[in-house]
């Protein structure tokens, strides 16, 4: 257990707490619940074949007409600190 939480630390303090200056006990709890609904819901992971955990895995994309026309939307949550894309429909 050790090593998984070692590992959620140091995400956490690389993806958001150096990148953010924390001004008191309420935006601290804002800023962590926010990352880690970002860590869970969406951010992918290697151990899921880079995909984010609720979703089921992609469809392969082969025609390259299909690739050119692939539209993304970013959206900036906690300032811009985190950010995530997601495929224009």
């Amino acid at each position: 257990m050790n090593s998984i939480i070692e590992r959620w630390v140091l995400s956490l303090r690389r993806d958001l707490l150096d990148r953010t200056l924390i001004w008191n006990t309420h935006h601290l709890r804002h800023a962590l619940s926010e990352y880690e609904r970002f860590h869970n819901e969406h951010r992918t992971h290697r151990s899921l074949q880079a995909v984010a955990p609720p979703r089921a895995l992609p469809e392969t994309i082969t025609d390259p007409r299909q690739i050119a026309r692939l539209g993304i939307r970013r959206h900036d949550r906690l300032g811009g600190v985190i950010h995530e894309y997601q495929h224009a429909a």
